[in-house]
């Protein structure tokens, strides 16, 4: 299967250069201050999108996805795309797992304290393939302009114990990029750089069940 991986796209997804592949990725922040407005715009074009499967996860600045009742994100997500809200879904023998939660950080949107991240780092299948979180584990394509390391530490004991061959995540614009380590395969998508100008193109992955 070939997935295509985004992320950090900040209400400029129409300007994202999209390939062929048989599904595309989104890591969170969709929007720019998380507006239900913002939000279905998105939705929209992410649906139009010639894909046989799509992925969303949120990010922290998605503020409807955390705000919102569950019965008013499922009216809005049509049925050609999978929302991932620390949940999981099979697709083609492939496990995927997805999870918006970040770090406390200032007021943005789905923070958890340090003690409590950990329940939902916890709630990963130790059989996921694919994981897709919007926070980087620590030290891994994770630091900003000042070179400062702005992953989950928490995140990075739990991704070394699952050890899924992929791990999409964005959140982080400068360290856009592709690592490998221990097995599992680290994709950093942000499309946006610092300055919140579209600078990096999406990431092609190919993955075997």
């Amino acid at each position: 299967m070939k997935l295509i991986c985004i992320s950090d796209t900040h209400g400029r997804h129409r300007e994202v250069e999209l390939e062929a592949a048989d599904m595309i990725v989104h890591a969170g922040d969709m929007s720019e201050l998380g507006t239900k407005e913002q939000i279905q715009d998105f939705i929209e074009w992410f649906s139009s999108l010639n894909y046989q499967y799509k992925i969303l996860v949120a990010g922290n600045h998605d503020f409807f996805f955390e705000q919102a009742t569950s019965r008013e994100i499922k009216r809005m997500i049509p049925k050609d795309i999978t929302y991932l809200c620390d949940s999981g879904v099979e697709i083609e023998g492939i496990k995927f797992w997805g999870s918006p939660v970040q770090p406390w950080y200032h007021n943005w949107a789905f923070n958890r304290s340090l003690k409590n991240i950990c329940r939902h780092w916890n709630e990963i299948p130790n059989d996921t393939d694919i994981l897709i979180t919007h926070v980087p584990p620590q030290h891994i394509l994770d630091q900003n302009k000042r070179a400062e390391s702005c992953g989950c530490p928490q995140l990075t004991k739990r991704v070394r114990d699952v050890k899924p061959h992929y791990h999409i995540f964005g959140h982080i614009h400068e360290s856009y990029g592709v690592i490998e380590k221990d097995g599992t395969t680290y994709v950093n998508s942000s499309n946006l750089d610092f300055l919140y100008e579209y600078a990096n193109q999406p990431i092609i992955i190919d993955v075997n069940p």
